[in-house]
This record gives structure tokens, C-alpha cells and sequence, in this order.
């Protein structure tokens, strides 16, 4: 099973802190590196994570609020003084096209790029696919799902036994088709198993919707916001942001299996347990993020 990883690069909130700076998560999956939003100061936090910021094939934009993108001219600089020669892919929802226009023209970044406004199903390869949700907040604002498809695995044991070779016909197996070697037909199913995909949802800054719920469904690490406990429901509510109450709620209700908390707002620094024990309140299995923890599944 190949290795999915988790950087988080910034977990802060609007104003960073000594511990915690503007959001930015890395999601690396085989020759995938993906980033999600780009804060002031990402490329800095590639460099104390040692990471290369080259290898990075796509970036994603949940909206364009400052702590979420003031990172990119300097990543776009970076970038273009490293020789990047990707095609950087960057979706995000509506007015990205605009957005990075304007940057690209402000700073005569010499990268290339390919922007696209998405929403539902909006990337598949053969393995995996990307999914986009509108969320509520006062920006346009997307969520995002990475999710890799079911897939059968040949029991290389089952293969011994079978004497079967190294041959086109394993691929026809892999692939779910009966084959018929030396005149005796064999089942996909007798010699196969099905490795159920995964899937991690991302979250980051909306007000409690139904479409987080939905697109979180079934996810096996949800990654999302929690600026504000529950005595801060109301200002929360003004602001279109989640409480850690409800940040859990929707990973209950989605039914996830991994809630990791982020976007930790200053006025939590000095007691960020605040933020986990409440929301393990409704979710028992909760972690909340810090710059440069590493997750992998």
C-alpha cells in the first residue's frame, strides 16, 4: 500500500505566533506533492522542514484571505530561482484566475502556470482523484477531498501456487477479468483481494454547513479549522468560522475515523488544550496540529 503524507507547514490563524505560522499543509502521494494554501512564510517552512518546494504539483486554494495566500509571491520567486519546470497546477474557487493574474503580473513571476475554478470532481488519475466543496465563509471558499480509488491486489502467493507467470495475463486479474491459462479458467476473484481506497478531507475556515458533512463522508483523516471554543460560538458565528464543538460535530456526523484540528487562533497559544478537550467532547479520536508535525497513513 503506498504511503500517503501529511506536513503541516502552518497551523496559525490570521495572526501567526512564535509556534504557529499561516496555513499550509503538504500532501505527498507517490510522485504527488500537493499543497494546500500557501500562508506568508510557506517557503520558509518548506526550508526548516526540508522539503523541497520544487517538487510540489499542484496547489490548492480553499480562498483568498491573507493568513491562506500571502505565501505565494515568495513561493512563486522561489520557484522561478530554483529552475522549477513543472507546469504548477493551481485550483481554487471562484476569482483564483484573477488572483493569481494579478500576482503573476505584479511580480513577473517566470513560472508557468495552468489556474482552473473548481468545484465537485475535478482532477482524476488513474488512482486517485480530487473532489471540491463550496463552503460558507465571506469569501468564495472551497474544501477539498483527496481520494484514492478501491483497488485489487494480486495474493502473490495464490500466483505461486497457480504457477502462473509473470505475464500480460496478471494484469487482466488485476484488473478484475477472468482468464483461462493452460485451458483451465481462473477467476479475478481467486486470486485477488480488494484494497479499499482512502481518503482525506480538508476544511479550512467556514461556518457549520452540511456540504462539509458531505464531503467529509466516510473520510479516514479529517483535517479542519477550529478558531474558537464554544464561549466564542457567537463571535465565531459573525465570523464564519467553527467552533472545536462543531469542527468534531462534522466529523461525527460525516463519520471520519481521524479528526486533526488546525487555523489555531492566537488567543488559544498559551492553552491550546482548550480547543481538544472540547471538541473530544463529541469525537473521541482528535489530535490538534502543530507546525511541522508529519502524519502518515
Amino acid at each position: 500500500m503506498e504511503k500517503i503524507t501529511l506536513t503541516f507547514l502552518g497551523t496559525g490563524n490570521a495572526v501567526p505566533t512564535p509556534k504557529r505560522n499561516h496555513t499550509a499543509i503538504l500532501l505527498t502521494y507517490k510522485n504527488e506533492n500537493i499543497l494546500i494554501d500557501c500562508g506568508e512564510g510557506t517557503q520558509r517552512q518548506f526550508k526548516i522542514a526540508r522539503l523541497s518546494a520544487n517538487k510540489i504539483t499542484r496547489l490548492l486554494l480553499t480562498h483568498m484571505h491573507g493568513d491562506h495566500v500571502l505565501g505565494i509571491p515568495g513561493l512563486f520567486q522561489t520557484l522561478a530561482m530554483n529552475d522549477y519546470q513543472k507546469v504548477l497546477e493551481i485550483y481554487g474557487p471562484r476569482g483564483t484566475e484573477r488572483f493569481i493574474s494579478g500576482i503573476e503580473q505584479l511580480f513577473k513571476i517566470k513560472i508557468k502556470t495552468q489556474v482552473k475554478e473548481v468545484f465537485s470532481k475535478f482532477f482524476e488519475a488513474d488512482d486517485f482523484y480530487l473532489e471540491a466543496a463550496p463552503m460558507k465563509h465571506d469569501a468564495p471558499c472551497n474544501a477539498y477531498s483527496f481520494v484514492i480509488k478501491d483497488k485489487y491486489r494480486l495474493d502473490p502467493a495464490k500466483l505461486k501456487k497457480l504457477k502462473l507467470p509473470n505475464s500480460p495475463v496478471l494484469k487482466q486479474l488485476a484488473a478484475g477479468k477472468d482468464i483461462t491459462h493452460e485451458g483451465k479458467k481462473i477467476k479475478s476473484s481467486e486470486v485477488s483481494y480488494l484494497e479499499k481506497g482512502r481518503k482525506i478531507t480538508l476544511v479550512l475556515d467556514t461556518a457549520y454547513n452540511e456540504a462539509a458533512i458531505e464531503l467529509a463522508k466516510d473520510s479516514d483523516i479529517l483535517v479542519c479549522e477550529a478558531s474558537f471554543s464554544n464561549e466564542e460560538k457567537q463571535l465565531a458565528d459573525e465570523r464564519l468560522h467553527l467552533t472545536a464543538e462543531q469542527a468534531a460535530t462534522i466529523a461525527k456526523k460525516a463519520n471520519v475515523k481521524q479528526l486533526i484540528l488546525t487555523h489555531i487562533s492566537q488567543r488559544h497559544e498559551h492553552n491550546p488544550k482548550i480547543i481538544l478537550e472540547e471538541a473530544r467532547k463529541v469525537f473521541k479520536n482528535v489530535t490538534l496540529a502543530k507546525d511541522f508535525d508529519v502524519v502518515e497513513f
